[in-house]
């Protein structure tokens, strides 16, 4: 498959090392605009530099910044600088899909105890595996109950489903012998030492969705064992054991950007669109955090931001006035006075509305951060011999995590380039 450019095609060859470099500059370039967190700050640092823009987002609806959380780049009428970020991110956070084949028909009733959106990841996943050469042996990683591996599986060829969690190992084990399939069910946590003898060069490892290290670790382990072939769809690039992110590709090594753990989460800020009843909860606990964060400030005399901890929904049956009190007392905060709890609330709920449309000038960077990082994984790889594509295996609206890597070792040294 050729190499192919930025204009949203498929990245593969040097395209992968120049659309890095693109992103790198862009990422860098407006650190200052994307890495602090409207939540956190009553004013913004870059809102000196840019007050127009500022402005004319705190003065939009919540509805406005809700109808443009997936697509931030068609904002219109924005002041300056946002146009101009708007074309740069869509043209530097847009690939095309991967190439995709014809799948047979599943078995009758594989789909079973498979929610219907994962299925259908399952089958957009595995319709875009197109490997020069035919798998002999699936490794199916951080499998669950293994419902991708065994979708994978035909003719002669075998599956191995490695997971950690021995409720899950055993079911996985029942369903492949219901369906008579030649799997077996490994229980083994990827991350310990000894998880470099399950995976061997015949293997052809697969992970949908393995969070953070969990992917990192299958392309380190894969490449060491000299797999033949292996395909990512990455996941939670902020679910890592270390303080920061450890760039693996030289490119990325050499970068002078620097992510944090809030950074790596900026990604996951996209969602899939919630039933109504979950977005009223999720607003209402957003306005009272912000509320509860202007009065920790006036209580604490401090004008900085006090990270509380998640709250169960059972929190949000209660008066705002109590949430408040209750909150406080978790943070060790020994008394909060008799504020104005009305007016206190309103102002949370006012907050929300400015946060969202703020955060729209992140949601700039959204994209380019995911796919900078992923072509981190594309390029360690390529370093590691492999022939990389990068693409799209479905659309957002399906999973927003729909970025994969499929990786076929060189045969040729040079053939790579």
């Amino acid at each position: 498959m050729p190499a192919k450019d930025a204009d949203g095609n498929v990245l593969t060859g040097e395209a992968l090392l120049a659309r890095f470099t693109a992103l790198d500059a862009f990422l860098t370039t407006y650190q200052a605009l994307w890495k602090p967190r409207p939540f956190t700050h009553l004013r913004l640092p870059w809102e000196t530099a840019y007050p127009e823009l500022a402005q004319w987002l705190r003065r939009r609806s919540l509805e406005e910044a809700e109808n443009d959380h997936h697509q931030p780049w068609l904002v219109e009428q924005a002041p300056a600088p946002f146009p101009q970020l708007a074309a740069l991110s869509r043209e530097l956070g847009t690939v095309a899909q991967l190439p995709g084949k014809v799948l047979d028909a599943a078995p009758h009733r594989l789909d079973v105890d498979v929610p219907g959106r994962k299925w259908q990841q399952i089958e957009a996943f595995a319709s875009r595996l197109r490997f020069a050469t035919e798998p002999s042996h699936w490794l199916d990683w951080c499998a669950g109950k293994g419902h991708l591996g065994r979708r994978l599986l035909h003719g002669s060829q075998r599956l191995t489903c490695l997971e950690h969690d021995p409720a899950l190992v055993a079911s996985g084990e029942q369903l492949s012998q219901r369906h008579h399939l030649p799997a077996v069910h490994l229980r083994q946590d990827v991350l310990a030492e000894d998880a470099r003898q399950a995976i061997l060069a015949e293997h052809t490892p697969v992970a949908l969705h393995a969070c953070g290290d969990l992917h990192v670790r299958l392309m380190q382990l894969a490449s060491a064992a000299h797999c033949a072939q292996l395909a990512v769809a990455p996941c939670c690039y902020n679910r890592i054991s270390a303080e920061h992110y450890q760039p693996l590709s030289d490119a990325a090594k050499a970068s002078a950007l620097h992510l944090s753990l809030d950074d790596l989460s900026l990604p996951l800020a996209e969602t899939v669109t919630a039933g109504a009843r979950v977005r009223r909860q999720r607003d209402q606990s957003m306005a009272w955090r912000l509320g509860f964060d202007l009065l920790q400030r006036q209580v604490r005399n401090r004008d900085d931001y006090l990270p509380t901890p998640s709250l169960p929904t059972a929190w949000l049956e209660k008066s705002f006035a109590q949430y408040c009190i209750d909150l406080a007392a978790l943070k060790d905060l020994s008394t909060v006075g008799s504020p104005d709890w009305f007016a206190l609330e309103a102002a949370g709920q006012r907050r929300l509305a400015e946060v969202r449309n703020l955060e729209l000038v992140r949601g700039l960077f959204r994209r380019p951060l995911e796919l900078w990082l992923v072509l981190d994984r594309a390029l360690f790889l390529t370093q590691g011999g492999y022939e990389v594509h990068l693409g799209t295996f479905c659309e957002t609206s399906l999973t927003p995590r729909n970025l994969m890597l499929v990786a076929e070792r060189c045969k040729d040294a040079t053939a790579c380039g």
